[in-house]
């Protein structure tokens, strides 16, 4: 039996942390970062073609490693744009009407990521920046929920799409010397 357990917008906070490299050319940046966000974006629902079943998503992880490009329109502002690949950890479960659990799963997907930021240097070294990133699956990725005990599991396919908004404080290394008026 296909059934549709309908979708859900889910909301909630992260924190993580970056690095990365940048290298310039002229007013040019170009770089690649990994970053690793944690926490709990969390939503419920009842099931479209079961309306007494409820479901709960849990977005707990994202791993990214992007490359970007941006420009510099003063020595201390940076656009950039940015693309890569990611990893989503996510923790599903079903419940029967009564509110029992009737399955769960947790899990890791592959998916794709795109965005776009600003960055403002304003002191040596210290940048403060604001960025919006994108995240989807590529395609449907079968995820197995195992069942209570006496109950038959199932497999379902799970698609999920994420918008993050990103504010951050960068420290800046200088690795070729002194810090001279260069981004």
């Amino acid at each position: 039996m296909f059934a549709n357990y309908g979708r859900e917008k889910d909301s909630g906070f992260i924190g993580g942390g970056q690095a990365g490299c940048d290298f310039q050319v002229s007013n040019l940046v170009f770089g690649v970062q990994g970053q690793f966000d944690f926490g709990n974006v969390n939503g419920r629902h009842f099931l479209t073609d079961l309306p007494t079943f409820s479901e709960t998503n849990s977005l707990k992880d994202i791993v990214t490693g992007t490359g970007r490009i941006g420009y510099l329109w003063t020595p201390q502002f940076l656009g950039y744009g940015k693309v890569g690949v990611a990893y989503l950890r996510s923790s599903n479960n079903v419940y029967l009407p009564g509110g029992a659990l009737f399955e769960s799963a947790s899990f890791w997907q592959p998916a794709l990521t795109a965005g776009v930021g600003g960055e403002w240097m304003f002191a040596p070294n210290w940048s403060v920046f604001a960025e919006w990133n994108y995240f989807w699956t590529e395609d449907d990725f079968a995820q197995h929920f195992a069942a209570t005990p006496g109950l038959v599991s199932e497999v379902i396919n799970v698609r999920p799409r994420v918008q993050e908004v990103l504010l951050g404080v960068n420290y800046k290394f200088h690795w070729e010397g002194p810090v001279v008026a260069k981004y």
